[in-house]
């Protein structure tokens, strides 16, 4: 096949261009364009779709696009491309006519003929449409009309979009650019937001999944994976949502003005993996939340975020265990700077020991800054060299050294915080890390029971977790005063309450409610000490609105502060919000994405889709949570009850007798008379166990 006009032949199998019948020098990117723009000759090819086809997976400046075509128009004739102003570029050239018979595109991508095509596909429905049919069909289908002949049908084709079916229980369309696909779909979502603050009565909600896939077209219809995946997160999403998978984050994330929220893995019907899932929003619509508290998976792009490496040390082990804490503590200390979104420390404990790029490290967790460092220590003799790095450039654009005794760790981590802050932003008010660093221990050795308490905290039914309160007990011993160890003593006595690891309950929840607010006394503005103090009340003593309250107190203080976002979400679930629950572990996640305890936010998210009846969901999430920590009962007893609301009676009876194994002593009403979760939802959970075979 070749493409003849006039004295030009471009021949795509030899990847040629002739004039009169001589080669002429066309580079590759611009050889691309011209068959792009032959192909479609019949419609203007967007910006976005020729980026897509002639740089495809790489995020280039847009005039580059303008460099090859002006190569194009140099070879061809000033006339061949036109300008189409604020679309793209259409070719205007007529073609010899043994060429016009070749395929043409459609308003329906190949409908004459079968054939492979890499496309961005995109399907959304309405929601709640059979109810509003069954309510007022005659006014349902005005509305859908409207939009459908307004909104839809006029936008996918100036979008460079095709329509394969378009009722209101099902859209599907296709785009050859992803960027396109992404941007029509937030866009249809703004528009009927606007109808519905201008008429309440045009109220239509639509929900839309997006999956980009080498698909099959074959008679109009689109076979493949890719309509799965789109079909399967479009059945996910509530009602207004844009979901995506993760080659559309992929390739979209730096080409359009949007937020992205990492949903994690999910399983959808039809598709035998699961899928890395992500909520797309309009970045100008992304106002924070109505507290004022900056909601980290929806405004990561907004402030400076970072990621604080753990020190390289020598091979004494002792040293790296003291370089952890100094990491964590400066971690610590910049997250409670609120002009900063700081990636948690557990995180970042997985590059301990990798020698990794920091421009790796920083494409991998999303963060703008980096700070890396050494520790060397010779008895009680530091040496700490400390480098910030803001990637692609290649130097650091700060860095220091330190020298002392090891009594003179915490002037250290004050000082690098310090000056880690003001080199990333020269605003930043040092009065609030003033604040945070005179509440916390002068005593070395408490500090160092502390940390060694931290290590062993969910090690839950070994003798770690055990000696953990022995650490922490011996720490607020050292120091009475020491905020940090009174929280973290309260959070393990809540999880001997709720792991079933103690014989007295009531004494535990009271020492935990006991400690938790002594370490908010000791420190209010301590963010993890009013975290855990917020879980306490909402976990053992019911006291939600309190817990809720402490929440937002925390977040106030420090938006990265995972437990908050993690421990609130929880609460939440008690509460049957699960929605908002799964909005709430995502900041979470999107803090510590490789946190090495997220077995504890994928509980929460199996806790959320329980609520929410998605039983598939809640038992992937679950499961996954186990796989991480097998001894997690929390995540046991919501998996059974998961299971046998699913329908999967034998699967949930097989893993009761595991779980009576191991606690005996359990009954479900014994359970329900202390566990938070409030009816209806409680019921439901109860009512899984008791199917389950679990004694009543």
């Amino acid at each position: 096949m070749s493409w003849r006009m006039g004295r030009f032949e471009a021949r795509p199998a030899e990847r040629v261009l002739l004039s009169d019948g001589a080669p002429l020098a066309l580079g590759a990117r611009a050889f691309d364009l011209l068959l792009a723009l032959l192909e479609r000759r019949d419609r203007v090819v967007t910006k976005n779709e020729l980026l897509d086809l002639a740089w495809p997976g790489l995020v280039v400046e847009e005039n580059n696009l303008a460099v090859q075509i002006a190569a194009l128009r140099r070879l061809l004739g000033p006339t061949a491309i036109t300008t189409v102003a604020r679309r793209g570029y259409r070719w205007a050239e007529p073609l010899d006519a043994d060429t016009l018979a070749l395929p043409r595109s459609t308003d329906r991508p190949g409908l004459d003929r079968i054939e492979r095509r890499l496309l961005a596909i995109v399907v959304a429905d309405v929601v709640g449409w059979t109810r509003q049919v069954a309510r007022d069909p005659l006014e349902a289908v005005r509305r859908w009309k409207a939009v459908r002949a307004e909104l839809i049908e006029p936008s996918v084709q100036r979008q460079g979009g095709r329509l394969v079916e378009l009722t209101p229980e099902h859209v599907q369309l296709a785009f050859e650019s992803v960027v396109d696909a992404l941007a029509w779909s937030l866009a249809l979502q703004a528009q009927l937001a606007d109808r519905r603050l201008v008429d309440a009565h045009s109220a239509l909600h639509m929900r839309i999944g997006i999956a980009v896939d080498d698909v099959i077209v074959d008679d109009g219809k689109l076979v493949g994976e890719g309509v799965h995946v789109a079909t399967g997160l479009q059945q996910l999403s509530t009602h207004d949502e844009v979901l995506v998978a993760e080659p559309v984050w992929l390739l979209a994330r730096q080409r359009l003005a949007a937020l992205f929220e990492d949903l994690g893995e999910r399983t959808v019907r039809a598709v035998a993996r699961p899928l890395r899932v992500f909520r797309a929003r309009a970045a100008e619509a992304d106002e924070g939340a109505a507290s004022g508290v900056a909601r980290p998976s929806r405004q990561w792009g907004g402030r400076p975020s970072l990621a604080v490496m753990p020190l390289r040390t020598t091979d004494d082990q002792a040293d790296a265990y003291f370089g952890d804490g100094l990491a964590e503590q400066v971690t610590r200390l910049l997250s409670a700077n609120r002009s900063l979104f700081v990636i948690a420390h557990s995180s970042m404990l997985r590059y301990r020991g990798l020698d990794m790029p920091v421009a790796e490290v920083a494409a991998e967790l999303g963060v703008r800054y980096v700070l890396t460092g050494t520790l060397r220590r010779a008895g009680r003799d530091l040496r700490i060299a400390v480098e910030l790095h803001r990637p692609p450039e290649p130097q650091a654009i700060w860095q220091q050294g330190f020298s002392g005794s090891d009594g003179d760790v915490f002037a250290f981590q004050d000082h690098i915080s310090g000056q880690v802050a003001a080199a990333i932003d020269p605003q930043v008010q040092d009065a609030e890390l003033a604040q945070l660093s005179g509440q916390r221990t002068t005593q070395l050795d408490a500090y160092d029971c502390l940390l060694r308490g931290v290590s062993g905290l969910y090690a839950f039914g070994k003798p770690a977790f055990s000696a953990a309160g022995e650490f922490l007990r011996r720490a607020i011993a050292l120091d009475p005063k020491y905020a940090q160890a009174h929280a973290y003593l309260a959070q393990w006595h809540t999880y001997r309450v709720g792991e079933a690891l103690t014989g007295t309950q009531g004494a535990d929840a009271h020492l935990a409610h006991e400690l938790a607010m002594r370490a908010v006394q000791l420190d209010p503005r301590d963010a993890h000490a009013l975290a855990v103090a917020g879980h306490v009340q909402s976990f053992l003593r019911q006291r939600f609105t309190e817990g809720l309250d402490l929440f937002d107190q925390a977040l106030a203080l420090n938006p990265s502060c995972v437990s908050a976002w993690s421990r609130s979400g929880t609460t939440l679930v008690y509460l049957g919000r699960g929605d908002e629950a799964l909005d709430r572990v995502g900041n979470a996640m999107r803090l510590s994405p490789f946190d090495r305890h997220s077995f504890t936010y994928n509980t929460t998210r199996g806790m959320a889709n329980f609520v929410c009846a998605r039983y598939s969901e809640a038992i992937g999430w679950l499961a996954k949570s186990l796989r991480q920590n097998p001894d997690y009962k929390a995540a046991r007893r919501w998996l059974i009850a998961a299971n046998a609301q699913a329908g999967d009676l034998t699967e949930a009876r097989a893993l009761a007798q595991e779980f009576l194994a191991d606690d005996p002593a359990f009954t479900v009403s014994g359970f329900a008379a202390w566990y938070p979760m409030q009816a209806p939802h409680g019921e439901r959970l109860y009512e899984g166990l008791r199917r389950a075979g679990l004694p009543p």
